[in-house]
């Protein structure tokens, strides 16, 4: 039975503050499994899958004994002051033309937390894991992933840290594909994969030979964008104000069609799509703010609120469906107007 747990990149976002609630919501999934049923989260995954902020999860399950809990206290506020330290080149206009923060306070975070474990520490456990990137010179999609044996001496520390090099935020990050091989240049897997669930369900079938009937989908988003964007004021962009004001990576990055491929492609009660807008709704008064460096006390508060508002509307049932006892419909992201999910 193949069972997948995909956590993904935030609209518009990347690495940041904003993937604190996907964990905090992890980390209460994982603390019913165990106080009810003496279980983690590793013994009902067998497939994990991310993009930028989710392949940092994704990789710490898969190759390291990381617990959720520390997974989830990854990302206190003096980690984030550390990873947001911007760059102070002389010249450089942050995020114009230089990336506004250094790559080094993220690097050694990753570094420090996730170790020499590499993609092959997945398979050791019988599991596995897959990131995705960009190759900018190559100009084409890189999916890393333990099911390609070229790829399984890769450091997790060094693909999580290519996955989530969100453009104008984080330096590209150059990794040898397989070790010792070419140069690749790798962004943020965000820009073209922003959730990965299509590319964990083709990798599981191709390694199990398992029907779709038997594959169980848990995909965690991490909120998405809703501020409206002025249409006839588009008609006189140029490429900085489809930057500035269009938001056109937010665009290029919606997530939404593969969300309904996955939904429509896996049987009925065996699909959750945890997500929801970034504004206030019933259940959550506050909504984090969705700026992506907003590493504040307040908005890290608001975003571990976030992830406890999550778990208190698909908990029960994203439990039920990592143990296979789950008999409910389908459910995908949370209306804003009922605040429950759809």
């Amino acid at each position: 039975m193949a069972t997948f747990l995909w956590t993904g990149w935030p609209l518009s976002v990347g690495l940041g503050g904003q993937f604190r609630w996907n964990r905090q919501f992890l980390h209460r999934v994982e603390e019913k499994l165990e106080s009810d049923h003496g279980k983690s989260i590793r013994d009902c995954v067998d497939f994990y899958a991310g993009t930028s902020t989710g392949s940092i999860i994704a990789l710490a399950l898969a190759t390291t004994r990381l617990s959720m809990s520390a997974i989830s206290d990854l990302y206190d506020f003096n980690t984030a002051a550390k990873i947001f330290k911007e760059n102070e080149g002389w010249f450089e206009i942050d995020g114009i033309n230089a990336p506004k923060f250094e790559a080094e306070g993220k690097k050694s975070t990753l570094e420090e937390n996730l170790g020499d474990a590499t993609l092959n520490s997945a398979v050791l456990d019988n599991k596995h894991v897959l990131a995705v990137t960009y190759a900018i010179e190559k100009r084409k999609p890189v999916v890393i992933k333990s099911t390609d044996p070229t790829n399984l001496g890769l450091k997790s520390c060094d693909v999580a840290d290519a996955s989530s090099a969100a453009p104008t935020y984080f330096p590209t990050r150059e990794i040898e594909i397989p070790a010792g091989g070419d140069d690749y240049w790798l962004v943020d897997g965000g820009v073209i994969a922003n959730n990965p669930t299509m590319c964990a369900i083709v990798e599981a079938k191709k390694v199990w030979s398992v029907p779709l009937s038997e594959i169980r989908v848990l995909s965690i988003g991490t909120g998405f964008l809703t501020k409206k964007i002025n249409g006839p004021q588009s008609k006189k962009w140029g490429g900085i104000q489809w930057m500035s004001k269009g938001h056109i990576m937010d665009l290029l990055s919606d997530e939404r069609i593969v969300a309904y491929q996955a939904k429509e492609i896996i049987d009925q009660g065996k699909y959750i799509r945890v997500n929801a807008s970034l504004k206030p709704q019933p259940g959550l008064p506050n909504a984090p703010d969705d700026a992506m460096d907003d590493v504040s006390r307040t908005n890290i508060k608001r975003l571990k609120e976030l992830g406890d508002f999550w778990f208190q509307q698909y908990g029960n049932p994203a439990v039920g469906l990592l143990l296979d006892t789950y008999s409910g419909p389908s459910l995908d992201r949370i209306d804003h107007e009922t605040g429950k999910p759809t």
